[in-house]
């Protein structure tokens, strides 16, 4: 666990930091202030220069794609008119054709909001190919007169640094300058016909909405079926529990203490007494892990690090935490994150015949302050033997409440290991 040497580097490199914030306070007057103001503006900066620049690099390939979609529509538009039948679809040859430009084009698109996976209907895949070329064309174009520009102003500059004197002063002020302040535009411009480019995708290549809402049903009916079906096998295993080991252990007691008033013998009677006494213990222990079972109140006094810590210490293999959650996680979440964890040890310690197990819980995405990011991830890795069934009781219980919070669950696990199982459930 990293608690203690996360601990201490924080509070090394929070005091030097502190320390060179008073010193340049107390050097330098307002220079803090400054400096303060940097880290804001620095951000935002790289932010406009990547998007600008992931949209020179999406239209540029656009007006590739764009000139081969437009030679292969050439071609298509007669060859279907030959040889396709009135009613008919196009011919296989053009569907195929189609099919891979649109695939080129959602691989170039790739991102937030890509197209997954392409329409079956090939009318659909060459409407889309058929508004992409104007779009990427327009693109194409615009690229070029911002490089031409560009290049004509490097030339202009370099004529007027050099001492040429074709090129004065007056000439670099009245086209050099308003030159730049163009390009400027123009880098607007051309972040906004990328996103146009990618609302063209999503609109004709995408479902409808009625279809976005018809498989948003689909999967709230298959996740409501799945949480009844994990809260069912819950029961069971509760039950299962209290018969084969609370029972037993609690009839065992009754038994020993029977023999115990009936036994005549005094040394005899403390030893029926000492087993009764052991019996006893672990009835108690057994019924505290039912209960964690449904619901681990350490959650609610300790928080979700110290169950996880409570797990590791319990294993009876070695267990390595790494916890980077910045923020207590909503009740919900902390619960199902348990669940993922405590199963997952809990089948290494009964199959997997292994020695160690590494379990890693992060947030991850977008990070504000203090607060976590959109989701958390959970990652448990063991060197057991492998061969884990993600189909299994346990591991698909775990998924069925891992998709009621819209998180995924994944199992990797091939003969011989090593098993790695991991999750991601959605913070909100």
């Amino acid at each position: 666990m990293r608690s203690s040497e996360y601990a201490s580097e924080h509070t090394s490199t929070h005091a030097s930091e502190h320390a060179s914030e008073y010193a340049s306070e107390h050097a330098s007057g307002y220079a803090s202030d400054t400096t303060a103001e940097a880290p804001g503006l620095r951000p935002m900066l790289r932010g406009r220069t990547g998007a600008a620049g992931a949209a020179v690099r999406t239209l540029a390939l656009g007006a590739l794609t764009a000139i081969l979609v437009l030679l292969f529509l050439i071609v298509a538009g007669p060859v279907w008119a030959v040889t396709g039948r009135r009613g008919s679809g196009p011919p296989r040859p053009l569907a195929r054709g189609a099919r891979a430009l649109a695939g080129w084009e959602r691989r170039r698109l790739a991102g937030p909001g890509a197209v997954q996976p392409l329409p079956t209907d090939t009318r659909r895949l060459l409407r889309y190919l058929a508004a992409h070329v104007p779009v990427g064309l327009l693109g194409g174009a615009v690229l070029a007169l911002v490089v031409t520009g560009v290049g004509f102003g490097a030339v202009m500059v370099g004529a007027w640094v050099s001492g040429s004197p074709n090129t004065t002063t007056a000439d670099v002020v009245i086209l050099v300058l308003p030159g730049a302040a163009l390009l400027c535009l123009a880098g607007y411009g051309l972040v906004g016909l990328a996103d146009t480019d990618r609302t063209l995708a999503r609109r004709l290549l995408g479902p409808d909405p009625s279809e976005v809402l018809r498989r948003r049903v689909d999967e709230l009916a298959a996740s409501r079926a799945g949480v009844v079906e994990a809260v069912h096998e819950e029961r069971r295993r509760i039950e299962r529990d209290l018969h084969d080991g609370v029972q037993q252990r609690l009839v065992a007691l009754g038994m020993l203490l029977g023999r115990a008033r009936r036994g005549g013998d005094p040394a005899r009677t403390d030893d029926l007494l000492r087993q009764a006494h052991e019996q006893a213990q672990q009835a108690l222990t057994d019924l505290r892990d039912v209960a964690w079972r449904i619901h681990p109140t350490g959650l609610d006094d300790g928080g979700l690090r110290a169950v996880l810590e409570t797990i590791a210490e319990r294993a009876p293999v070695r267990v390595e935490l790494d916890y980077g959650v910045r923020s207590e996680p909503a009740p919900i979440v902390a619960t199902v994150v348990y669940f993922v964890v405590a199963e997952a040890v809990t089948n290494t310690v009964k199959h997997a015949r292994a020695d160690a197990v590494t379990v890693t819980v992060a947030d991850v995405g977008d990070r504000t302050g203090d607060r976590n990011g959109d989701r958390i991830a959970v990652r448990i890795v063991d060197d057991g033997v492998g061969g884990a069934d993600p189909a299994g009781g346990g591991l698909s219980g775990l998924a069925r409440r891992v998709g009621a919070l819209d998180g995924t669950l994944r199992v990797d696990s091939p003969p011989g290991g090593p098993t790695t199982i991991t999750a991601e459930v959605p913070c909100a």
